[in-house]
């Protein structure tokens, strides 16, 4: 058998790429789920995209918002600011961004904060990050600022309690799924298993059903039960278990989150959003693991219920474009354009329409606030909301 011809071959020598050790894996294992295989390509510690690179920029594979202009970081932190502001300006905080890319984010946030210079005064900064490549980048970056006053954690839960400003830019999306398919039996998981027709020693991968449908059953929203055949829904657990613990963080000690990504506001929904990206480019999901970027829709409503669950108040989603308007994102871009060259100005205008236009990133991307119960009214909410 092919299958056993390449577990022999695993047994000999180490896999010397993702894709050799997934197929060791389904060989002794079976298929295994779209989750696996997201957390895999994203995450092992030896083959991770995001372990190995910085993916970031005209250079890496996608572009990030703070990565497209000041303007967007800088009202990220005054934000920041009001929130904390208005939270009672709590002292000393833990200011916190999950996955935070080349730290440019923070860079713009902080820089936008010397307004209210008690808030840098007073912030200890953290960052979530698994990556050692980006943290090499994070320190980079940070360092003019900050010197070496920043604290890193592999995980949420190791930021220690305390009162707490938190951003999530792009983070939720790269969180791993998994998908449930509909057929006239019923539901069952996604699954990858290797493609029959690809070689042992360069493997491939297809996507299956599995072979008893009571695991995919239970994943599917109670609202989507009765979707039509072919329908595919997608959930995941980690993104709803870090909102609930960011939702615990903020019940337990005054806070606020804001949690910016691309996504759905009226969820669960059915659709398969699973995509890869490389070198700016759509790829195919299951081609080269480890080498692109994984992501998928986040289902906001998700994200919101799971921190109420945790003990949070949530107010949103807004569109990132209505929300970067009520800011003042136009004005911000109209000073910075008074003092530009033209080339410049015309940069500026560039970036101002890719964040706020509704055909590019204004409706697509949203955003979500959450707080601690009671810090914010429904008449008076976070900036923005």
């Amino acid at each position: 058998m092919a299958g056993s011809d390449v577990m022999l071959e695993d047994e000999r020598a180490a896999p010397d790429s993702l894709a050799r050790l997934l197929a060791r894996r389904i060989v002794m294992d079976g298929p295994i789920s779209v989750g696996a295989f997201m957390a895999e390509a994203l995450g092992h510690p030896r083959f991770g995209y995001y372990m190995r690179r910085d993916p970031f920029g005209s250079g890496g594979d996608f572009t990030t918002a703070p990565e497209i202009s000041q303007m967007f970081g800088e009202l990220v932190g005054l934000w920041c600011v009001d929130s904390w502001a208005r939270l009672g300006g709590p002292g000393p905080f833990h200011l916190v961004e999950l996955g935070p890319g080349r730290g440019t984010l923070m860079a713009d946030v902080l820089r936008a904060a010397a307004v209210l210079p008690l808030f840098r005064d007073n912030a200890v900064v953290h960052l979530v990050e698994t990556s050692p490549a980006l943290r090499d980048r994070q320190r980079q970056t940070l360092q003019p600022i900050l010197g070496d006053a920043v604290q890193w954690h592999d995980r949420l839960e190791d930021v220690p309690d305390g009162p707490t400003i938190l951003i999530a830019n792009e983070f939720f999306d790269a969180l791993p799924i998994r998908q449930v398919q509909k057929t006239n039996h019923g539901w069952f998981e996604r699954l990858v298993d290797i493609d029959p027709d690809s070689r042992q020693d360069d493997p491939c991968f297809r996507f299956v059903l599995e072979a008893f449908g009571s695991s995919g059953s239970r994943l599917v929203p109670d609202a989507l039960r009765n979707a039509p055949d072919g329908s595919v829904v997608e959930v995941s657990p980690a993104s709803q278990a870090v909102a609930r613990l960011i939702g615990t963080r903020l019940a337990a000690a005054p806070g606020a989150a804001l949690v910016i990504d691309y996504g759905y506001a009226q969820g669960p929904a059915v659709g398969d959003t699973l995509q890869a990206m490389r070198r700016h480019a759509y790829a195919p999901v299951l081609e080269a693991p480890g080498e692109a970027d994984l992501t998928a829709h986040v289902d906001f409503a998700a994200i919101a219920a799971a921190a109420r669950d945790g003990g949070a108040q949530s107010f949103g989603p807004v569109e990132q474009g209505e929300w970067l308007t009520r800011l003042g994102i136009r004005q911000r871009a109209s000073a910075l354009s008074a003092k530009a060259s033209p080339t410049q100005a015309q940069d500026i205008r560039g970036a101002l329409d890719r964040l706020i236009d509704p055909a590019q990133m204004g409706r697509l991307f949203k955003l979500v606030a959450l707080a601690t119960p009671g810090a914010f009214a429904d008449a008076n909410p976070p900036a923005g909301f």
